[in-house]
């Protein structure tokens, strides 16, 4: 079975029983802190009074993630990676589904960080958990134990990005940067990393934007790849890197490029968080890229 980036409800529904599916919750909350810094907080407490049967808990921000990194949900190497990934039975022979408890980019960024670490057969839940239930299938508090697998994927170092290597290309014409916040953001109207405005030279295309604002399910795949042609994206001769605050909702770009047709695009990982903490590197406001 090959498996789709993205499946409906119904598709799961029917697949539940299947031998080698792996269904993964990978929600996190963001929360703010007394000033307004927001701060992401582990979705297992929800996680475990209701969620689709069979499905397992992946922790984003801590075993998926760096523990030496000064910000969340870092990628970590690919040891750690693989040994989390195995322990929760993801690996060769399994096909994964990941989907959140809301309508957040948390499931894309496990999507697109099995990728990166070599693994293809994981799909996105289309909705999230609220679609699964809008469609009247069953929630559960049992939780699953997990059949540990063997993680044989290699990592693909051309779909992450660094701070270094996001300044190197700043001037380069062959790389589209694209920020994914909402639109005030990217002006600088509102600051919510410590410095207002956006990377020199980066579009804005609003993850949001992706969404039917009503279900959460992603808009018609040609609607969205009309947007994407408009905006350059799907040029194969220029590399298209996009960014957000911490490297999760860009994932949501990157998936819905993915089912245009481009599954090459990178993340820069520590997106504005990492940049705008850097007193050294520019930053721009207004709509113009630059």
């Amino acid at each position: 079975m090959t498996t789709p980036l993205t499946v409906s409800p119904g598709w799961l529904r029917e697949h539940l029983g299947d031998a080698d599916l792996v269904v993964v919750d990978a929600t996190t909350h963001l929360t703010a802190d007394a000033d307004g810094t927001p701060r992401p907080v582990s979705g297992l407490e929800t996680y475990r009074p209701e969620h689709i049967p069979g499905a397992l808990f992946a922790d984003l921000l801590g075993d998926f993630a760096d523990p030496g990194s000064p910000l969340p949900a870092t990628a970590p190497d690919h040891e750690r990676f693989a040994a989390a990934a195995s322990g929760l039975g993801i690996g060769d022979g399994a096909t994964v589904v990941v989907y959140g408890q809301h309508e957040g980019f948390w499931a894309t960024r496990l999507w697109w960080h099995l990728r990166f670490e070599g693994f293809d057969d994981v799909a996105v839940l289309d909705g999230g958990l609220p679609a699964w239930k809008a469609a009247g299938y069953e929630v559960t508090d049992e939780i699953a134990v997990p059949t540990p697998r063997t993680f044989t994927g290699v990592r693909r170092p051309e779909l992450i990005r660094s701070t270094e290597d996001v300044a190197a290309a700043l001037d380069d014409e062959n790389t589209i940067l694209v920020n994914v916040l909402d639109e005030a953001t990217y002006r600088g109207d509102v600051d919510s990393y410590g410095r207002p405005g956006h990377i020199p030279g980066s579009i804005n295309l609003p993850v949001a934007r992706l969404r039917d604002p009503e279900t959460g399910a992603l808009r018609p795949v040609e609607e969205l790849r009309a947007e994407f042609e408009a905006a350059g994206l799907l040029d194969e001769d220029r590399e298209v890197v996009t960014y957000c605050g911490g490297g999760i909702a860009a994932t949501g770009v990157a998936h819905a490029l993915a089912l245009a047709g481009r599954g090459d695009v990178a993340v820069y990982d520590g997106s504005m968080t990492a940049w705008a903490g850097d007193p050294d590197l520019p930053l721009v406001t207004g709509d113009s890229p630059r």
